[in-house]
C-alpha cells in the first residue's frame, strides 16, 4: 500500500452511519433540541454582543457595523448550512474532523482536528480572561472587596511593572467549568441551558429599554466616510465595514461545538441541523439588534472601551439596566466556556477513539458516562493558559482555525453530494452549487485579505496578521509530527 492511498484512506459513510445507532462507547442520549439550541447560542454569543459590537462601530464601522454583522453571518451562514446536512447523515462526536474523515481522508482529518483541538482550548482559555474581568469589578462593586494584585490578572511583558502574576479567577471558573462537564453532562447542560436563558434576558432587556432612547441622529451619517491611519490602514467606508465583518465574525462562530456531542443526543438526525441554524439564526438577529441600538442611544465614537454596552447606559444614568448587563454579560461567557470546553474533549475522545491518539483517553467513565480524561486534562491545561497568558497572546490564533475548518466543511460537503448523491439526508443545503463555493471564498477572503488602493497602489489587506499565520504552522508541524510517529501507525483503519 503506498503513502498516498494510506493518508487519504476513509471511512465509509454506511459504517460511520452504522456506528451512530450502536451505543457501545457509553454516552447517554440526554440532550434535546432545547439543550442543544443552548449550546449553540452559548458558545456564539458572548464577547461578541457585549464587546465587539461597539468597539468596531467605533473603531472600523460606525452605525455601519450591522451592515459588518450580516456579512459575517452570511459567511458563517454558508458553514452552518454545511454543518446541518452533516449532521442529519453522521450524527457522530467529532464534527468537522469525523465529516472530513468520511470525505477527504485520514490526514486532512487529523488536520482539521488536531487544529480544533487548539482552537476550541484557545477560545476557553481567552473567555476564562475575559471572564475574570466582569466578575472582579461586579465583586468590588457588590462588596468593595478586591483580590490581592498578585492574583488578579497574568504577568504581561508589556507592564512588568503591573504586580500581576497570576489570573486565579480565571483558573477558577475553567476548573470548575471542567468538573461540571466530567460529573454528568446532563448537569453541566442544566447549568448551561439556566445560564443562555439570563443572558437572553439580559440582551433582550437592552434591546427593549434601548430602543425608547435611540436618537436617530447619531445614525447619521451610517457608514461614515472612510479615513485612513499614519499606517494607511482604511477604517469607516465599506472599507471599514469589511474590515469589521474581519473581526466580528469571531462572534458568528460556535454552533458547531454542538455537532460534538451528537452521540448525547436524543434524536440526532432531526434535532442536530434545527440546532444549528436556529442558534445562529437567533444569535444574529440579536447582534443586528444591539448593534442598532448601541450606536442609536450614544454616537459611536463613545463606544470604543472594554464594556461599550455599559458604557452606553452609563450614559443614560441607568444604573440598573448596567447591573443587569454585567450579570448577563458574566452569565454570557460561561456559556461560551461551557461549549467549547465541551466541544474540545468531544474532538479530542474521538481522535483517540478512531487510534490517532492513545485509545487512553476514549474511555468514558463508568459512573459518569463522560469523556472524563480529555476533559480534566484540557481543563488544567485551560486553567493554565488562562491564569499565566495576558488574553492578547491567547487569542492569536482563535480565527484562522475556524475559518480553516470552514473551508473544509464547505468543501466536503459539495464532493459527497458529488461522490453519493443517494445517501440519505434528513437536511440538504439549498443551493448547494451557490452556497458552498460563498462558504469556501469568503473563508479565504477573511484568512488572505482583499485588494485595497493605498496611495495610487493596489494592496493586500489581511484580516489575519502573518505573525498568527506562523504560530498556526507551527502547530500543524507539531501535528503532523504526532501524526506521522503515531497517529499513521494505530489508527483503526491501519489496523484493518
Amino acid at each position: 500500500m503506498n503513502l498516498f492511498t494510506v493518508l487519504t484512506r476513509r471511512k465509509s459513510i454506511t459504517q460511520l452511519q452504522a456506528e451512530s445507532d450502536q451505543s457501545s462507547y457509553g454516552f447517554q442520549r440526554t440532550l434535546g433540541l432545547w439543550q442543544l439550541i443552548a449550546v449553540g447560542i452559548g458558545a456564539i454569543i458572548g464577547v461578541g454582543i457585549f464587546v465587539l459590537a461597539g468597539q468596531q462601530a467605533a473603531v472600523n464601522a460606525g452605525p455601519g457595523v450591522v451592515f459588518s454583522f450580516m456579512i459575517a453571518g452570511l459567511g458563517s451562514g454558508c458553514a452552518a448550512l454545511s454543518y446541518a446536512e452533516f449532521s442529519s447523515m453522521i450524527p457522530l462526536t467529532g464534527s468537522t474532523y469525523t465529516y472530513s474523515y468520511a470525505v477527504l481522508g485520514e490526514l486532512l482529518a487529523w488536520i482539521i482536528g488536531w487544529d480544533l483541538l487548539l482552537e476550541y482550548s484557545l477560545i476557553v482559555a481567552v473567555v476564562a480572561i475575559g471572564w475574570s474581568g466582569y466578575m472582579q469589578v461586579l465583586i468590588t462593586q457588590l462588596t468593595g472587596l478586591e483580590l490581592p494584585i498578585a492574583l488578579q490578572g497574568a504577568w504581561n511583558p508589556t507592564d512588568p511593572e503591573s504586580g500581576k502574576v497570576f489570573n486565579l479567577i480565571a483558573a477558577f471558573i475553567t476548573l470548575t467549568v471542567s468538573g461540571l462537564l466530567i460529573l454528568k453532562t446532563t448537569w453541566g447542560m442544566r447549568v448551561n441551558s439556566f445560564i443562555v436563558s439570563l443572558k437572553l434576558i439580559g440582551v433582550l432587556l437592552v434591546i427593549l429599554i434601548g430602543f425608547f432612547y435611540i436618537d436617530p441622529a447619531n445614525w447619521q451619517p451610517f457608514i461614515p466616510p472612510n479615513i485612513e491611519d499614519n499606517q494607511s490602514i482604511p477604517h469607516f467606508g465599506w472599507s471599514g465595514v469589511f474590515s469589521a465583518a474581519s473581526i466580528v465574525f469571531f462572534a458568528c462562530f460556535g454552533y458547531d461545538t454542538l455537532t460534538t456531542a451528537a452521540e448525547e443526543s436524543e434524536y440526532p438526525k432531526q434535532d442536530l441541523p434545527k440546532a444549528v441554524l436556529l442558534s445562529l439564526a437567533i444569535s444574529i438577529a440579536l447582534y443586528l439588534a444591539v448593534s442598532l441600538v448601541l450606536t442609536g442611544i450614544v454616537p459611536y465614537s463613545e463606544l470604543d472601551n472594554d464594556a461599550p454596552v455599559d458604557a452606553a447606559f452609563k450614559a443614560l444614568n441607568l444604573q440598573w439596566v448596567r447591573g443587569v448587563i454585567n450579570i448577563a454579560a458574566i452569565a454570557g461567557m460561561t456559556s461560551v466556556l461551557f461549549a467549547f470546553l465541551l466541544g474540545a474533549a468531544r474532538i479530542w475522545f474521538a481522535l483517540a477513539r478512531d487510534g490517532l491518539l492513545p485509545s487512553w483517553f476514549a474511555k468514558i467513565h463508568p459512573h459518569y458516562k463522560t469523556p472524563y480524561r480529555p476533559t480534566l486534562i484540557l481543563g488544567i491545561f485551560t486553567a493554565l493558559a488562562a491564569g499565566f497568558l495576558p488574553i492578547e497572546q491567547v487569542a492569536a490564533l482563535v480565527n484562522i482555525g475556524t475559518l480553516s475548518a470552514f473551508i473544509v466543511i464547505c468543501s466536503a460537503v459539495l464532493i459527497l453530494r458529488i461522490r453519493h448523491p443517494e445517501l440519505p439526508r434528513a437536511f440538504k443545503m439549498p443551493m448547494i452549487w451557490i452556497i458552498a463555493p460563498v462558504g469556501v471564498l469568503f473563508s479565504l477572503f477573511l484568512i488572505i485579505g482583499w485588494p485595497w488602493k493605498v496611495e495610487g497602489h493596489l494592496v493586500l489587506l489581511s484580516g489575519l496578521p502573518i505573525a498568527i499565520l506562523w504560530r498556526f504552522i507551527l502547530w500543524m508541524g507539531i501535528g503532523l509530527l504526532v501524526y506521522f510517529s503515531y497517529g499513521i501507525h494505530h489508527s483503526f483503519l491501519n489496523k484493518k
